[in-house]
């Protein structure tokens, strides 16, 4: 079973910069697809970001574009988040999210979870 631990987080004024990372246990980090996703108090967790298993594709919320850059390292069985231009509305509980398939980038295509990382985002 797939376990996945999000750090990095914590608090930022706007315009500020932060780097979240994931690091994955429990199976072949390689061979799957990653994710990043957020959760606002009282908002459904929504996607962010996504990479294929080979770091050659990627997916973006329109909300992050030209922010937010997703990038993964295999031999360290980690995927990171470096979020630019922060926003207040960028604060939420943000969560790795494991892949199914290698290259599927869909949400649903993402059923393992971390514990997530809080970022906070003042004015």
């Amino acid at each position: 079973q797939v376990q996945l631990v999000e750090s990095g987080g914590g608090l930022v004024q706007a315009g500020g910069s932060l780097r979240l990372s994931c690091v994955s246990s429990g199976r072949a980090f390689s061979g799957y697809a990653m994710g990043w996703f957020r959760q606002a108090p009282g908002k459904e967790r929504e996607f962010v970001a996504a990479i294929i298993w080979s770091g050659t594709r990627t997916r973006y919320a329109d909300s992050v574009k030209g922010r937010f850059s997703i990038s993964r390292d295999n031999d360290k069985n980690t995927v990171a988040l470096q979020m630019n231009s922060l926003r207040v509305e960028d604060t939420a509980v943000y969560y790795c999210g494991g892949g199914v398939h290698p290259c599927g980038l869909e949400d649903a295509d993402f059923k393992s979870w971390g514990q997530g990382t809080q970022v906070t985002v003042s004015s």
